[in-house]
């Protein structure tokens, strides 16, 4: 809550004593565009974790994830192919999985993978490319190894440990004395829709007012950094210009069906292919709208944890595509 009212209180601040300025102007329509980009597939995401927990029983879940594992983590990190979805949308989905019984590296796999490895992002990446489907089959590749390892890391290092805040669970409302396991009692269709919508709305709201403060950071980022400029550092050194690529697609907070665009304006200006593929596979998995709207689901320390490994990731993995490109 205290940092909701710092965010009240500076928005007021700049609001109050910039408002006639130009930069403050563009800071504003900017926000107003990342909100309006990002508010359909937050939506969309509570949607479907609104369906996932009320028309996708626990049992089902766990019947059809492999027993091992090793293998539920490989899984976890493909399925975006059934469930696409923005990275925008995705933590209501995440959390509705966990809460299902979905282990905590698979899950994370799918937070990582989900946004990159779905056939929406493969259209709008070939598309942004002119159907170069190698460009398509570079970024869903690296996507997935880097989601699937980091999946596999977290699991590896919290194994066991209550690094989840208040996930949903279907046995928490089951009425037994005894924390039983029993499945909540089966009830008619119209039933689980009115449920499904309530559980999305709370979703929504709760993941809603961290949208909000992230897309003020990325507009005020958006407003005060110019790519011209980057750009003329950028095409000095390779590792430098993937660095760099790497904290802009940080910074800027752009939707996985929509970065592709942005990546392809850079290779007009001579921007190394490895430095628009960190840009378009790290921002997905990472950026500040997204890592606020994690802290209302995971501890700090396994933020911390998931951003290092990640961003660790990405770097070693596009140096390895500049050694062999």
């Amino acid at each position: 809550m205290t940092m909701q009212y710092l965010f009240f209180g500076i928005v007021t601040l700049l609001t109050l004593f910039y408002h006639n300025t130009e930069w403050f102007n563009t800071l504003a329509v900017t926000f107003t565009s990342v909100v309006l980009e990002a508010i359909p597939f937050v939506l969309f995401g509570a949607l479907i974790g609104g369906v996932v927990e009320q028309f996708i029983s626990r049992d089902w879940v766990v019947r059809i994830l492999p027993k091992r594992g090793w293998m539920t983590t490989l899984v976890g990190g493909g399925l975006g192919l059934i469930f696409p979805i923005c990275e925008c949308g995705i933590v209501p989905i995440v959390r509705r999985f966990i809460g299902k019984g979905v282990p905590l590296g698979a899950s994370v796999a799918y937070l990582l993978g989900g946004p990159i490895v779905n056939p929406l992002v493969a259209a709008s990446t070939a598309v942004a490319y002119d159907g170069d489907w190698f460009i398509v089959a570079l970024r869903l590749g690296f996507g997935y190894v880097i989601a699937v390892t980091t999946g596999f890391i977290i699991n590896k290092m919290f194994a066991g440990q209550p690094v989840v805040l208040d996930a949903p669970n279907e046995t928490a409302d089951c009425g037994c004395a005894d924390g039983c396991t029993t499945e909540i009692p089966e009830r008619k269709f119209g039933g689980k829709v009115r449920d499904s919508l309530k559980t999305a709305a709370d979703d929504f709201f709760d993941i809603g007012r961290y949208l909000i403060m992230g897309a003020f950071l990325a507009a005020l980022f958006q407003t005060l950094i110019s790519r011209q400029a980057v750009a003329t550092e950028l095409l000095a050194n390779e590792s430098f210009a993937i660095a760099i690529m790497m904290g802009l697609a940080v910074a800027l907070n752009l939707c996985s069906e929509a970065d592709a665009f942005v990546a392809a304006s850079f290779a007009a200006i001579a921007i190394p292919l490895t430095a628009q593929m960190a840009f378009m596979v790290l921002g997905p998995m990472l950026d500040m709208k997204l890592l606020l709207m994690l802290s209302t689901l995971f501890t700090r320390r396994l933020i911390v944890v998931i951003s290092l490994s990640t961003l660790i990731l990405v770097f070693l993995s596009m140096t390895l595509l500049r050694i062999l490109l």
